[in-house]
């Protein structure tokens, strides 16, 4: 029976009085997908929400709520909110829509406090437990604080319980208030912002639990029994002495406990790294930090790290604990048979794949669309814009993207099996297409297996990604034809009613002097030497191989720095090369997410990685390379090897070569537009859903 391998996992169960039908659990995570004008639940976050209830998931907690607004938010105007009275109708569509898929829906409320990550907001006013000055806070991200009085705590514990009293009649199942990461209320929890001398100050654990349990206990109070009400709490944080310490966080869970709320979600923080704890995966590039932070595991690859914490709280309470944190269906399994916890928390696995659970359900584990960890949906979402996902082109486009059969049934021939080509292939067959997919490599994936290469830390990911690629041309019955070029008399000989072109871009041509010399090595000259061991190897195994050897000097110049160029000298640091990266632009890492750039960086000047940006490329000497800086000082280089890492360019002469052959042709992906994963990734989505 499908779905016997993970009986817990796929076990109803209870939050207080709420039937959840499974133990997944769809963790807060903001989207951006409100009315930035209005606040109202419009048809993107509808839409967006729809497809994670009807994904078959056990709770759907909608995303950090702001009490209070505008200053309770970090991502105005497109952060939800729930502080007036006329949002009530609005947000009851989103319950009635999670309802109608059998999916109970909680809520989470927040206020912001002085935490500013996005930077995206200046708030003179900020509210926090006690006055702090900017340099008093515990990091960059903070803003200066307003210390709050005595009458001011009653007043925003009110409106978080106004605000769970609209939830509770816009439908919603019961909240989560978040008291984690360094919102407003772990403002009381965390001596590093609580210096209050009152009955809501730092004398004792019971007060600085006061300010979240007088919340949970008015929401209790004003609404009754049936409503739940969650509480996410940091356990632990480092990085500050004056840190809520583990023992303290346990403590915390059990007041909790005792002031009515029906599950504790557990949190981790670390004041000093950009998201603090949030996506422990993360601590992992470029290279692990050392020391480990105590208390967590770090044997999974920062899945399931704070796992610990999870444990220690159910040694306390026996309200249900939850966790969250790159955990998958195999690994929720073992812990909850385990006793380690009582629901799996997710959210970016099933951005990735908001069918997951339904996928779980039947036995088809095989068709889930893997998360690659990159955070590239966060960083979208840190520009204020809607929420998406490198791998899944239909997150919040669900109402473009529907991926409808087609009303007249086409034979499709596409070139090219990179992202954009294998996307485009998977959904036009999926709309019911005859689709044939031609490579002229002898694997799937175009530069796929060479980024898993370069990016270790999502290796495995990646690499998964094509496997999946691989069984929905099983299972769609595409016939992919490997080591085979395109050309007029196989159009001719395949007669296709549509010919998508989604082959790779072209190598960037610098014209600089002594660009031919034999210690210049282009990057298609490097691919293409990768390739050939990619032939023989997986990129795991070449990883380690290439740490022995590799035809590489050790002294390395990369002309770049451009996503390419950083992520290559990565590869080539940890290999034993001394690295300068230049580039004629101004901005380094242009291409790479907010979050690895914070990371890299830092790396790079701990491993001392030259970077010169704004520079003009004079000549490549016996020496090395000479450039002229942007202050007109003239510098040699000196390098054994000099590699051109710069940005692909439109492959003209492949469209050139291919326009015309078949009266429907079209061209997507790198061969018109070089860009991203992401990019290519929706190109073919995008084209799949049209043709």
């Amino acid at each position: 029976m499908p779905g016997n391998n993970f009986p817990k996992l796929l076990e109803p169960a209870l939050i207080g009085k709420v039937r959840l039908r499974n133990r997944i659990i769809k963790t807060a995570q903001g989207s951006s997908v409100i009315e930035p004008d209005t606040g109202f639940v419009g048809d993107r976050a509808k839409a967006y929400y729809e497809t994670l209830a009807k994904g078959g998931v056990g709770l759907l907690i909608v995303e950090s709520c702001g009490v209070e607004y505008p200053l309770g938010v970090h991502h105005p105007p497109v952060q939800f909110r729930l502080h007036d009275d006329d949002l009530i109708p609005s947000f009851s569509e989103l319950a009635r829509i999670s309802h109608k898929h059998g999916c109970p829906i909680f809520l989470q409320l927040f206020h912001a406090g002085p935490w500013n990550p996005t930077g995206l907001l200046v708030r003179p006013n900020a509210r926090c437990s006690s006055v702090l000055t900017k340099a008093e806070m515990p990091g960059p991200d903070f803003v200066e604080a307003k210390g709050m009085t005595l009458s001011e705590v009653k007043e925003v514990i009110e409106m978080f319980i106004k605000a769970a009293e609209r939830a509770a009649k816009a439908g919603f199942d019961g909240v989560e208030i978040n008291a984690g990461t360094c919102h407003l209320a772990n403002s009381f929890l965390s001596r590093v912002f609580n210096h209050r001398q009152d009955e809501y100050g730092a004398s004792t654990l019971e007060n600085r639990a006061r300010f979240v349990s007088d919340i949970v206990r008015g929401i209790k109070k004003r609404i009754g029994p049936d409503f739940a009400v969650m509480a996410l709490i940091n356990i632990v944080e480092y990085g500050n002495e004056r840190g809520t310490t583990i023992e303290e966080g346990v403590q915390f869970a059990r007041l909790m406990q005792d002031a009515g709320v029906e599950a504790i979600q557990v949190r981790a923080h670390y004041y000093g790294h950009r998201g603090g704890l949030l996506h422990p995966d993360r601590f992992y590039y470029p290279e692990l930090p050392r020391p480990l932070l105590k208390g967590l595991d770090w044997n999974r690859s920062g899945k399931g790290v704070i796992i610990p914490l999870a444990e220690a709280v159910k040694k306390v309470v026996s309200v249900p604990v939850v966790a969250a944190g790159r955990l998958d269906p195999y690994l929720g399994e073992k812990l909850l048979n385990e006793g380690k916890l009582d629901f799996v928390g997710m959210t970016r696995a099933l951005l990735a794949d908001p069918e997951l659970p339904n996928k779980v359900i039947e036995g088809r584990l095989e068709d889930v669309r893997p998360c690659l960890g990159c955070l590239y949906c966060m960083d979208v979402r840190l520009h204020n814009k809607p929420v998406l996902c490198r791998v899944n082109a239909q997150l919040n486009r669900e109402r473009e993207l529907t991926y409808q059969p087609a009303t007249k049934k086409k034979r499709v021939l596409v070139v090219g099996g990179g992202p954009a080509g294998m996307e485009v292939a998977r959904v036009a067959a999926l709309r019911g297409h005859k689709v044939t997919l031609y490579d002229r490599e002898r694997r799937l994936g175009g530069l796929l297996p060479l980024a898993a290469l370069l990016k270790n830390l999502e290796v495995n990911e990646i690499m998964a990604l094509i496997r999946y690629f691989k069984t929905q041309f099983d299972k769609l019955g595409i016939e992919v034809k490997l080591g085979r070029e395109v050309n007029s008399s196989l159009i001719e000989e395949a007669r296709p009613d549509v010919l998508i072109v989604a082959g790779g871009g072209k190598q960037t041509i610098t014209d600089i002097v002594g660009i031919d010399r034999p210690k210049v090595m282009s990057s298609d000259i490097l691919h293409r030497k990768l390739k050939i061991s990619l032939r023989f190897f997986s990129p795991a195994t070449l990883a380690r191989l290439t740490r022995l050897w590799m035809p590489v000097g050790k002294r390395v110049v990369i002309l770049g720095g451009r996503i390419q160029g950083c992520e290559l000298a990565e590869f080539l640091v940890k290999r034993g090369r001394q690295v300068t990266i230049v580039d004629s632009v101004d901005a380094l890492g242009d291409g790479m997410t907010g979050d690895d750039r914070f990371q890299l960086f830092p790396w790079f000047v701990k491993k001392g990685v030259k970077r010169l940006l704004g520079v003009t490329y004079n000549e490549v000497t016996n020496k090395g390379l000479t450039v002229t800086t942007k202050e007109g000082k003239e510098l040699t280089l000196e390098a054994d090897t000099i590699i051109t890492a710069l940005p692909l360019q439109p492959n003209t002469k492949l469209r050139e070569s291919l326009e015309g052959k078949v009266s429907e042709t079209y061209f997507i992906g790198d061969c018109i537009d070089p860009k991203l994963i992401a990019d290519a990734i929706a190109a073919g989505a995008t084209m799949g859903n049209f043709i």
